[in-house]
């Protein structure tokens, strides 16, 4: 055999002699290794923060397999979500229920240990798609122990205050974000047409305006979008303090028949646009991230199935480009029982237009049941691209690619003096006089020098009460729940130290008998707290005796009546005794600070009426407008203690006015959203 001779040159590192030689030697012995492996491969465009957010989704959907994106689309309880159950299943979302924390009392720290641990699992997966934690923040972050409360929405309504109400969505994102959560499902954009709806205090007010007024409040939970922003295309804030928003519950769901809970609402297409259709307009302006589709019909189809509002009329002519989300349950409860026909259910939801499924249990069945309708073509795969497009748009507008992990110094700011101040500021500014005094003898302000107080009611000492459903729990409890000032307490801490403040629950006769000497008495009574069904109601009438409570206090001694309630209730058969009448809404966690502030005197009162005061149930529904409006305190009525009576008018505004076509409001565009030019506007206070 001839021998080859060769250059001992050849075997030199020069010129790329030695790269081709190192490269004979490997794929000499390793020859399964290819060249790509060799050479420094540049990472996804996806994985690129520079990258326009819409070429990155192109990038990311491109390399997702079919169960990667029905992944996406799955939201499912904390209590299920086990690192195996999000890597192997690729899930897109994790959420808890109202009664659903990682221990009880569990501290900001724990709960940010908790989602950075899904977190972690999440983006283990092939890809490394991060989820979003949801949570009801619906009146601060209140499902966390120590967290700042502030008052329900119908107390916020009172208001009429839109930078109020835009520096509490800051608060409340900055305490949502310290605990590794992205996502609020709030605000809540319904318009409440009947006060025996059990979620009526979620709502802002029964007039249309005051409603898209007070949806401001996504400024504040998602950052202000610049003035060029396309209507539509979701917003949120870098730096990692604010959070998705979720406009809520698309739509009708204040109008149900009877109020009640996720029932029918009956109405034409040109009234439901009119009253309940406008704030979601204003919210998609905003930049809103996320709608939540509502349990509840129209004209008897369900909201969840729904292909020409979800679509048509949300997706396509209102050009919303974010996703739309489910309720709890929701596509189960398309039937009834619920879940009877799943499949069938699943199938018209996601055709339909919802794109994320709050499951929240049973994952393994949606997943098995939507792969089946997609495989066999009974649901599109471009309706399954669309919905996952959506779903990762917002991922990487929120910013989660490059920040989903919580940032640990904002822990510190959750229940900081600085929110409770903003929160106190709020229940002040929700207070609303309804009466003061008799025969033109005022009673309030209070002496704060009296000798001696009475304090009585069920809700004078009692956090749970004054905070109401949707605070630790679903339907919040009694007793002191989290951190905050009763009432009795922020009485006892304005008065002087002289005054001796005497509180009894429900003084009977005989206490009263013995105790002939008090200057005034503060009776504070309401509703137990509930959320959603269980707070429906048909006689809307005070707990625990109330009433009685009124009664047997304001007949001997002359009195204030606080009301704590979520919504107007029965009270005229007491209003000849009593002397001085304030409702109070739910007013949260600052609520004993801010009470005192005003009926002493430091503050006057400011808040208007969101909705009207009824005289009796079988009025219901009555809404300003109405041709049968016999109030018993209509709609923007609010006294102050200089005795200037202030039911503004809002006939121009009102979502009942044949001219409202002609208000201010009507023509909201996002630049003067972001500015706040509505607030000089005639249309609301």
């Amino acid at each position: 055999m001839k021998k080859i001779k060769t250059s001992k040159r050849a075997f030199l590192p020069g010129h790329g002699d030695g790269h081709c030689l190192s490269l004979f030697f490997l794929f000499f012995f390793f020859p399964s290794v290819s060249i790509a492996a060799t050479t420094t491969t540049a990472p996804p465009l996806y994985k690129d923060p520079n990258a326009p957010v819409e070429s990155r989704v192109s990038d990311l959907l491109s390399r997702m397999s079919l169960s990667e994106k029905i992944g996406q689309m799955v939201q499912i309880d904390r209590s299920l979500a086990s690192p195996d159950v999000l890597r192997d299943l690729a899930i897109g979302s994790v959420l808890n229920g109202g009664d659903s924390a990682p221990a009880p009392d569990s501290t900001p720290a724990m709960w940010a240990d908790m989602i950075d641990g899904f977190q972690k699992a999440a983006l283990s997966t092939r890809l490394g798609i991060p989820i979003f934690y949801g949570i009801d923040a619906v009146h601060g972050h209140n499902n966390v122990f120590g967290a700042t409360v502030f008052p329900h929405n119908i107390g916020l309504g009172a208001t009429g205050d839109v930078n109020l109400i835009t520096r509490i969505g800051k608060a409340t994102a900055l305490e949502i974000r310290a605990t590794g959560i992205p996502y609020t499902f709030a605000p809540c954009i319904a318009v409440c047409r009947d006060p025996r709806w059990g979620r009526c205090y979620e709502s802002y007010s029964e007039d249309t305006n005051i409603v898209r007024r007070m949806a401001k409040i996504i400024l504040g939970l998602q950052g202000a979008p610049p003035l060029n922003h396309t209507e539509g295309y979701p917003f949120v804030a870098g730096g990692g303090r604010r959070v998705m928003a979720c406009a809520k519950h698309y739509t009708g769901d204040g109008g149900t028949k009877g109020g009640v809970n996720e029932y029918n609402t009956v109405a034409n297409y040109t009234e439901l646009v009119k009253v309940h259709i406008q704030p979601y307009r204003d919210a998609l302006a905003m930049g809103v991230s996320t709608v939540m589709a509502s349990y509840s019909s129209w004209n008897g189809a369900k909201m969840h199935t729904n292909p020409f509002l979800l679509t048509r009329v949300l997706k396509e002519e209102m050009s919303f480009q974010g996703f739309v989300i489910s309720d709890w349950e929701g596509v189960d409860r398309v039937t009834s029982p619920p879940g009877s026909n799943y499949k069938d259910s699943l199938k018209a939801a996601i055709n339909a237009g919802i794109d994320m499924v709050m499951i929240p249990f049973k994952y393994q069945r949606f997943i098995t049941d939507l792969t089946d309708l997609v495989t066999t073509g009974q649901v599109p795969v471009s309706r399954i691209d669309d919905a996952v497009r959506r779903i990762l748009r917002v991922k990487f507008i929120a910013g989660l690619f490059e920040q989903p992990m919580a940032n640990r110094s904002l822990l510190g700011l959750v229940g900081q003096k600085r929110h409770r101040e903003l929160a106190r500021e709020a229940v002040r500014k929700s207070l609303v006089l309804l009466k003061n005094g008799k025969d033109k003898q005022m009673m309030l302000p209070l002496d704060k020098k009296a000798p001696r107080i009475l304090v009585a009611g069920t809700h004078a000492h009692n956090i749970g009460y004054q905070c109401g459903g949707w605070t630790v729990t679903w339907q919040g409890s009694s007793g002191n729940i989290t951190i905050g000032t009763t009432i009795l307490e922020g009485i006892k801490n304005a008065v002087s130290k002289q005054t001796q403040v005497i509180f009894e629950e429900k003084p009977d006769k005989q206490f009263l008998d013995k105790n002939k000497d008090f200057s005034y008495a503060i009776v504070v009574v309401g509703e137990l707290p509930y959320a959603e069904t269980s707070g429906d109601s048909k006689d809307l009438t005070l707990a625990l005796d109330g009433g009685e409570t009124i009664k047997t206090v304001c007949a001997e001694i002359k009195c204030l009546v606080i009301i704590v309630s979520g919504r107007p209730v029965v009270i005229e058969p007491y209003m000849d005794v009593i002397e001085a009448l304030v409702a109070a809404w739910l007013p949260g966690s600052e609520a004993g600070k801010g009470i005192a502030d005003v009926i002493f005197g430091d503050y006057d009162f400011q808040g208007r009426l969101p909705r009207t005061w009824f005289r009796r149930v079988d009025q219901l529904p009555m809404n300003f407008g109405d041709p049968h409006y016999n109030p018993l305190y209509p709609l923007g009525f609010g006294l102050e203690m200089k005795l200037s009576s202030h039911t503004r008018a809002r006939i121009s505004s009102s979502s009942s006015s044949s001219s409202s076509s002609e208000s201010f409001c009507h023509q909201l565009d996002l630049p003067s959203l972001i500015n706040g030019l509505v607030d000089s506007g005639e249309c609301v206070y």
